[in-house]
């Protein structure tokens, strides 16, 4: 292959725990690329952590999914907007500011007390259930499905409706009329959720979002729709995916479940070196130029599309010292698993919490914890634009 050919994405991971052997060669020998997606569309791709900060923090690099030439993954991009997500200045920083305080560390922190309760609860259930389990349905997906649940206002009880619809969402492997369908379904279920809460708001955050933009004048439906499609869907299945991961690989990595065990101080500098080592999400990451800009070394010309492979920058050699281990004791943050700039995160502190209490709590009350299967074996969510496990069957 020449360095002219675009590489077609998306590619498998041929190792679980690293990116695509073609994206690392990017990185190294041609870290601005063009790229083809399935779409058929061919976009820069870029694979170095400065290259990317610098992309989503330059005002040149538009979020809006609407522009021409933003990259779209499948040949028929739906047509439904991300509120926050897709926006940008002047827009979203009044919109990101009206929603924040909901996602500071003082308001999250609050929360630990309610999410052990409800850990607990989850492993109390594993421990009274049959043996083997698997693991995903049985803590991975509730627990960040029952905080999101209660922290927006929405019934637990429709949490298999909107896990099986977001999943499909997320699939790289089904048709688009099936996401379609499933996309029709769960806005016209969202639809008449913030419709009852403008009736008669809650004290959760769409009721408080509803009730604040009522005092303010008319209640925008739409946009509040979005926000909670957005929140709904990146709030359980981020963090569902990461619990998963984070499980087998300390399974894998013994004398690093041994020091966290030991001293749970450390399980922060665990969760880190998770996210770092998986960077599970990359979509957030696209971006399209709306003029000329020059990103290392290489002319990206208005209207081309970008797209940040974040997962290859956080094993950057020049960021990250022998980047491809796994070391709890690395202590970095400034990795891009949460994104970077304008558009980071807004749940970065709720994912950290619910990883570590629940890591804490499943290794201290399940000591004997082990997979059944071996690592190669395991069904990695390779079809999915958010990697992950389908199945952890476990036993103790």
């Amino acid at each position: 292959m020449t360095s002219t050919e675009p590489v077609a994405l998306p590619l498998t991971r041929q190792c679980p725990y690293a990116p695509p052997p073609e994206h690392l060669r990017l990185r190294d020998e041609q870290p601005v690329a063009r790229v083809r997606l399935p779409s058929g569309m061919t976009v820069w791709a870029l694979t170095r952590h400065e290259d990317i900060r610098a992309m989503l923090t330059d005002p040149r690099f538009s979020s809006d999914r609407n522009r021409p030439g933003f990259p779209a993954f499948t040949h028929d991009p739906i047509p439904v907007s991300l509120s926050l997500l897709g926006m940008d200045p002047p827009e979203h920083g009044p919109a990101r500011r009206a929603v924040m305080g909901e996602f500071t560390l003082k308001r999250i922190t609050a929360l630990r007390p309610r999410i052990q309760q409800i850990v607990d609860e989850r492993v109390d259930a594993l421990l009274a259930g049959p043996r083997p389990v698997d693991l995903v349905p049985a803590l991975s997906l509730p627990v960040p499905s029952l905080v999101t649940c209660e922290l927006l206002g929405v019934p637990y009880a429709e949490h298999d409706f909107f896990q099986s619809r977001s999943a499909t969402l997320l699939s790289r492997g089904i048709s688009v009329q099936q996401i379609q369908q499933a996309l029709g379904e769960l806005l016209s279920y969202l639809d008449r959720l913030i419709a009852a809460k403008e009736q008669e708001p809650t004290d959760d955050l769409l009721g408080r979002q509803v009730r604040r933009q009522q005092e303010q004048g008319p209640v925008d439906h739409e946009a509040l729709i979005s926000l909670a499609f957005l929140l709904l869907v990146a709030g359980h299945e981020t963090t569902a995916n990461m619990i998963s991961l984070g499980v087998l690989a300390l399974l894998d990595h013994p004398e690093d479940l041994a020091v966290i065990r030991r001293d749970p101080s450390r399980t922060p500098d665990a969760v880190e070196e998770l996210l770092r080592w998986f960077t599970i999400a990359e979509l957030g990451t696209s971006r399209v130029a709306l003029e000329d800009v020059e990103i290392g070394g290489v002319l990206v010309r208005a209207g081309d599309g970008v797209l940040g492979l974040s997962n290859t920058a956080d094993r950057d050699p020049e960021v990250f010292t022998d980047p491809g281990s796994f070391d709890i004791d690395r202590g970095g943050r400034h990795h891009l698993a949460f994104g970077y700039g304008p558009h980071q995160c807004l749940g970065q502190h709720l994912a950290r919490l619910e990883l570590q209490i629940v890591l804490d709590t499943l290794f201290r009350r399940i000591p004997h914890l082990r997979c059944t299967v071996p690592v190669d074996e395991l069904p990695f969510k390779n079809d999915a634009d958010i990697y992950g496990l389908h199945e952890l069957p476990v036993i103790w």
